[in-house]
């Protein structure tokens, strides 16, 4: 069942989304050369703490940590170690959510440590432009499709790369993962309507190579099959009268979602 949430809801899963773009700007700017992804998900969880705030990934399902780090070829679900150091030229999807006040919200980025080649660049401005595309179609009366579609269509058809189709993006609230799934693939014009006070966690998953994956030996670390660099961007987004609601940056921040 898809819950549509309340205004008032939506004011509390802002509050958390706030918490997450703050932190998550911050590391965007912590991630270079040198540095470990434990050191981020420290940051991560001493930011929650200040900001009284809960972690949402850690424990969930055993989940050992408050972000995921997931560098190159790791798709999702990276785990932070002190032993993976960032090196120049890596990326690093950087995956946080929140619970605040019963309710939750999610986010991710990619970011460049230090100088990176042009593939990646590219790898990165279609990701990320295929979640603002995505977003535009957060509209009451469409299908959710639409979205899906839209991601596609920017991904493979437009720029040739491959859409993860294993994993998705999902419905938010009250747990951070509820219904419906939200594929980053699939013909426009089906599913479910958007109805005002839907939330959608948002996610392209976009790898260089093709769309398998697999899960490495500590049953999270997702990635490509093939070995291929992978980018994954994300949003929470909530349907409303006046278009979408992008819960997880700041109400009046326009243009580019990163």
């Amino acid at each position: 069942m898809i819950v549509c949430k309340s205004q008032a809801e939506l004011e509390k899963m802002h509050r958390a989304g706030l918490v997450i773009w703050e932190v998550l700007n911050d590391l965007r700017g912590m991630a270079r050369p040198g540095v470990s992804t434990k050191e981020l998900d420290e940051y991560a969880e001493r930011k929650t703490a200040e900001r009284k705030v809960r972690p949402a990934f850690k424990n969930y399902r055993g989940y050992p940590a408050t972000l995921c780090t997931s560098v190159n070829s790791e798709v999702v679900h990276g785990i932070p170690s002190k032993s993976r150091v960032l090196q120049e030229g890596d990326i690093i999807s950087l995956d946080f959510g929140v619970e605040c006040e019963g309710y939750y919200a999610d986010a991710a980025v990619t970011v460049p440590v230090g100088e990176i080649t042009p593939e990646l660049k590219k790898l990165l401005t279609v990701t990320r432009e295929s979640l603002d595309l995505a977003i535009e179609k957060v509209r009451v009366g469409n299908r959710l499709s639409d979205i899906s579609a839209t991601v596609q269509e920017w991904c493979e058809k437009k720029n040739g790369y491959s859409v993860v189709r294993d994993l998705c993006g999902h419905g938010i609230g009250t747990h951070i993962h509820e219904e419906p799934n939200v594929l980053n693939y699939g013909q426009p014009g089906r599913g479910p309507r958007l109805q005002e006070g839907m939330v959608l966690a948002i996610e392209p998953m976009v790898n260089i190579g093709g769309p398998d994956v697999r899960v490495l030996d500590d049953e999270w670390t997702t990635v490509t099959a093939d070995g291929t660099k992978s980018a994954h961007f994300e949003h929470t987004v909530a349907v409303t009268s006046n278009g979408p609601w992008v819960l997880t940056r700041p109400r009046e921040m326009q243009g580019p979602s990163w």
